[in-house]
Parts: C-alpha cells; sequence; structure tokens
C-alpha cells in the first residue's frame, strides 16, 4: 500500500477545476515544489464554503494537501493576494497559459523555474497583456520540458545571419534556405536571434516567431486544438 502523502504550506495556482459529486471540485494546481497535481477539494462548492472564493484561477495561493494515488485530499487554501484580477486580452491569456500546462506539464513533476516565470508572466498580464510576454513563456516552457528551442546556431554550427532565411526542423534545428520561399516555414535569422534574445520590437519577427512557436507547441500537444485560442480568435472576428 502506497503510504500516505502530506504536503503543507506549498505556492501554488489553480489550473483547472470540474465539479465532483454534488458539493465538491477536483482541482488541477500548479504548485512550485510538487508541479501539476490534482486535489479533491470537499465541499467547495456548497454555498457557505470558505473555499468558493479563493479557489481562483490566477490567483496565488498557499496550499495543503494529504493522501495517496493520483487524487489527493486539499486540506487547506489560502489566498495571498498581489495579483490583480486578469480582464479581457489578459484572461484569455491567462487560460491559453493553463492550456499549455494542461496538455504539457506531466503530473507531479517538479519545475520551480517554470511557475516563478508563470507568475512572473500573470504579473506582466495584470499590467497589459503582451504578444511577447507569450512568446517568452512559449519558449520557458519548451525548456523546461526538454524540447529548447536551437538558437545558437544552424544545423552545421554556422552562426545564425541576420538577413538569411531558415527553415526550423523540430529536433533539429535551423536549417539555411537557398531562398525565403524554400520551405513552408520559413523564418529569418535575425526573427531567431531576437527569439534567443527574448527581443520582439522588430514586429516582422513577433509575427514570425508567432508561427514557429505555434507549429512547434502543435507538435507536442499533438495536434491538439486549444480552446483559448479558438474562442479569443471567434472574439475578435465578432
Amino acid at each position: 500500500m502506497n503510504p500516505r502523502h502530506k504536503v503543507d504550506q506549498q505556492p501554488a495556482f489553480v489550473l483547472h477545476a470540474y465539479p465532483y459529486s454534488e458539493t465538491s471540485l477536483i482541482i488541477d494546481a500548479f504548485s512550485r515544489d510538487h508541479g501539476r497535481v490534482a486535489l479533491l477539494a470537499r465541499g467547495a462548492r456548497r454555498p457557505r464554503s470558505t473555499l468558493r472564493g479563493i479557489l481562483l484561477a490566477f490567483q496565488p495561493l498557499e496550499i495543503g494537501w494529504a493522501g495517496r494515488g493520483e487524487v489527493h485530499t486539499l486540506m487547506k487554501a489560502e489566498w495571498q493576494g498581489g495579483q490583480p484580477l486578469l480582464a479581457g486580452k489578459a484572461l484569455f491569456c491567462g487560460y491559453y497559459l493553463n492550456e499549455l500546462l494542461m496538455h504539457l506539464l506531466p503530473r507531479q513533476d517538479a519545475h520551480p523555474r517554470l511557475f516563478a516565470t508563470y507568475a512572473e508572466t500573470l504579473r506582466r498580464f495584470a499590467a497589459g497583456a503582451r504578444e511577447s510576454d507569450l512568446r517568452c513563456f512559449e519558449r520557458a516552457l519548451l525548456q523546461e520540458l526538454g524540447y529548447g528551442l536551437m538558437l545558437d546556431a544552424d544545423v552545421d554550427g554556422l552562426a545564425l545571419d541576420n538577413d538569411a532565411h531558415y527553415a526550423y526542423e523540430i529536433e533539429r534545428g535551423p536549417v539555411r534556405l537557398a531562398e525565403p520561399g524554400a520551405s513552408a516555414l520559413a523564418v529569418s535569422g535575425r526573427t531567431l536571434n531576437d527569439l534567443a534574445r527574448e527581443d520582439f520590437s522588430d514586429p516582422r519577427s513577433l509575427v514570425e516567431a508567432k508561427q514557429l512557436m505555434r507549429t512547434l507547441i502543435g507538435h507536442y500537444t499533438g495536434g491538439k486544438n486549444l480552446s483559448s485560442r479558438r474562442i479569443f480568435r471567434e472574439l475578435q472576428e465578432l
């Protein structure tokens, strides 16, 4: 029999929650030292439950849990404050981050640096969501999972040329092209260098980086359609 596991005073964020029975919730939480964990929040759906106003997405929490198996029991949750509520575009960007973590982050796999990056990205969103923040988070996520982009040189070991064009081949890196249209996903050397520096002041670099990261994310999620991306696109069309 697996021993009972107990954790206390753990910084965390709620990624997703869904009903369990008439009064409880199952939540997916992203914790600093234990990664993504599944927790049963007993009675959290009751009208007078203190957890109803605490288990909110994008809000910093300190939680504790206990139990054995894949789903533990939430024992405590305290709001830590300091994070403004997200709204509008920032809210959808936050949901996009949560979807990425839900699809790509294995359970009980600790990533404290990614946790810090996630918290900082949410703080940036509260001040005004920018696409550059999304690109930086995507890059950090892939790096933490062992899928880091190869941006120091092309596949031949040559420095990336700002004026050249490349096809980024997954698991290999940038392959120099004879001409821009030689690949369905061509990206300039300047974009790759800007991505390495996380400098998106050039509008072209921002556009090409978005296309590249979308391709990579699609590959590692198995081509899953992300709901947040679809909903945001539909709202823009309206």
